[in-house]
């Protein structure tokens, strides 16, 4: 069977990982996460002092900063590495959600990670989420998906997900990051948030996780066979 490329793209806390995630193992294809591997920036950027307003610690940062994503059998996900070490657990936390769309609309970040984005899917066979998948870093995929919901069930969704890892974090105050950083997504000059054309429009407000992969799970056994 021929492989597609499929760009998942969308508002923050649409689900868009998980959904990803979930669409590559049936379609036994690989997965990367683009939104972690700009957390895993942000976190060495807060750990390492690196202002971003800066060019020249940036451009420095960024040739000490080292990316992969590794298979953990036990927990059956993948998970992200920063210089070698598990980084996973820490860049999902709040104040790495706080600072990751600024640090994500820093030019030479952008254009850092899009080449390696970009090296990762030259084989094909991958399902790949973020915000600018569709229209900067593989405006040639097959299938194109746009998600997006309510905000204030993104909010609650986000909220939820702290909850489970033990962090208690106000709705208003997520409500309040969520709004901030699709601000900062939609209007940054490098790689900004938007719809693709030729993208199909996800909705997920009122769809249980398993319909929204089903829906996307037909729309790329499409792609899959027109490319046969």
């Amino acid at each position: 069977m021929p492989k597609i490329i499929i760009a998942i793209d969308g508002y923050s806390s649409c689900g868009k990982s998980s959904t990803a995630k979930s669409l590559a193992a049936q379609l036994g294809y690989g997965y990367i996460d683009t939104g972690a591997m700009y957390r895993a920036v942000s976190l060495y950027f807060h750990q390492h002092y690196v202002s971003r307003t800066n060019p020249h610690e940036v451009e420095k940062a960024l040739a000490d900063i080292h990316i992969s994503f590794q298979f953990n059998p036990e927990k059956r996900l993948n998970e992200t590495y920063l210089n070698g070490l598990c980084v996973e657990e820490e860049i999902r936390k709040m104040y790495i959600s706080q600072m990751v769309s600024e640090v994500s609309a820093v030019v030479e970040v952008r254009r850092a990670m899009v080449a390696l984005q970009q090296r990762m899917g030259k084989h094909k066979g991958i399902v790949m989420d973020g915000r600018d998948i569709g229209t900067v870093v593989f405006p040639q995929a097959e299938l194109k998906v746009f998600m997006t919901a309510d905000p204030l069930i993104r909010a609650q969704r986000r909220q939820a997900e702290l909850l489970e890892k033990g962090d208690l974090v106000d709705l208003n105050e997520v409500l309040e990051n969520l709004t901030k950083r699709d601000h900062i997504d939609m209007n940054r000059s490098e790689g900004p948030l938007r719809q693709a054309e030729d993208a199909r429009v996800l909705d997920n407000s009122y769809l249980t996780f398993d319909e929204q992969v089903a829906l996307i799970k037909g729309w790329a056994d499409e792609k899959i066979a027109q490319a046969s």
